[in-house]
């Protein structure tokens, strides 16, 4: 069910949670980051509207992920790899993603960004805002141009879920306190599993499924629901 909208009161410190220490797992592409990074991908390669076209759709709940995340990426083939470095040049960190963060990790709470994005993007986001776990797919990339595929399972709904779990119980951390943060119908499992799923500027499959909404694109709402 959805709950009332966590930006009505964003300097309190409600928790929802029961003391202890948490895991927090966010997704990343207009979560913890304002882009699409596919889409500034295909900007690059020159289908820029035919990729954001799959990805809105992909995104509502209307497509299969992993299908349309294999289709974007083939259309993707033969983009030199120099195009990475300057989709990321364009890449911006949504308000509040440091803050949050950075008061998680000082709180000795623990971290993980699981994303249906790239891994190229993820493992700087890790080290830039000091996270703990990154997943996500992998370009596949052979004599400097990628080929148009992903390398091996693609980080999709079932496997964000799963890691929900996973990373729970390698923290040491029980699933009442596990917190899941996304935006699109791909995050719908992993928030389902989480103790506390946080709907973040979502779209309605999402919003449908999450505990909390949050519409206001300020990560730093996520805090009084944590206790900070």
């Amino acid at each position: 069910m959805t709950d009332r909208d966590a930006t009505s009161s964003p300097d309190s410190t409600d928790s929802r949670l029961p003391e202890g220490r948490l895991l927090l797992l966010t997704d990343v592409d207009s979560t913890l980051i304002r882009n699409e990074v596919i889409d500034l991908l295909a900007d690059e390669a020159g289908c820029g509207t035919e990729v954001a076209d799959v990805t809105a759709r992909a995104m509502a709940g209307e497509l299969d992920f992993e299908q349309s995340l294999r289709a974007r990426v083939r259309l993707l083939a033969g983009l030199d790899v120099a195009a990475l470095g300057r989709a990321d040049a364009r890449v911006t960190y949504t308000s509040g993603a440091a803050e949050l963060m950075s008061a998680l990790r000082a709180a000795g709470h623990a971290t993980a960004i699981v994303s249906g994005g790239f891994t190229h993007f993820t493992d700087r986001f890790r080290r830039e805002l000091g996270i703990d776990h990154a997943y996500a797919n992998e370009l596949e990339i052979v004599d400097g141009r990628l080929t148009g595929q992903v390398v091996g399972e693609v980080v999709g709904p079932g496997t964000k879920a799963r890691l929900v779990r996973e990373l729970a119980a390698a923290e040491g951390v029980p699933m009442s306190r596990t917190v899941a943060v996304g935006d699109g119908a791909n995050d719908s499992e992993m928030v389902a599993a989480a103790a506390l799923g946080v709907a973040f500027c979502a779209k309605p499959a999402l919003r449908a499924v999450a505990d909390v909404v949050i519409d206001e694109p300020d990560l730093r709402h996520v805090l009084p629901l944590l206790g900070l």
